[in-house]
């Protein structure tokens, strides 16, 4: 049973490697966008993970974020998610999205995943290959 409520926060620094000039999604030396959002899906990743029996594992499906203040290169980031809910059918995990720097809020949003069976999608995604 996934418990409403449960929280994963994941912290990291800003290297060179994470800005946006490094990553392609711009042209200054900031945290990226992107490598943002990573953190974040990363966070919701682990928190639902907990709950899934072996062989079972969950992929993003939505991810809806803002990015609303710069963090520069050597400055700790970090990224909490929160599971809000389940779906009926157990299938679809519902997630508030925050992220920030040592000086406070840098980001928000909201974060659907679905639970899978990881052999089962791998099989299907595989299969795109013969089409």
């Amino acid at each position: 049973m996934i418990l409403i409520g449960t929280k994963c926060r994941l912290e990291e620094t800003v290297t060179e490697a994470l800005t946006a000039a490094a990553v392609g999604s711009g042209a200054l030396p900031v945290f990226a966008t992107p490598m943002m959002a990573a953190l974040m899906e990363n966070a919701a990743a682990t928190a639902l993970q907990a709950f899934l029996e072996e062989g079972l594992g969950s992929v993003g499906t939505r991810l809806d974020i803002t990015h609303d203040a710069p963090t520069p290169v050597g400055m700790q980031v970090w990224a909490e998610a929160e599971i809000l809910s389940v779906s009926e059918n157990g299938k679809l995990v519902e997630f508030r999205l925050s992220a920030g720097d040592e000086t406070g809020p840098i980001g928000q949003g909201s974060h659907t995943r679905a639970i899978i069976q990881n052999q089962r999608f791998l099989a299907k995604c595989e299969g795109k290959r013969s089409r």
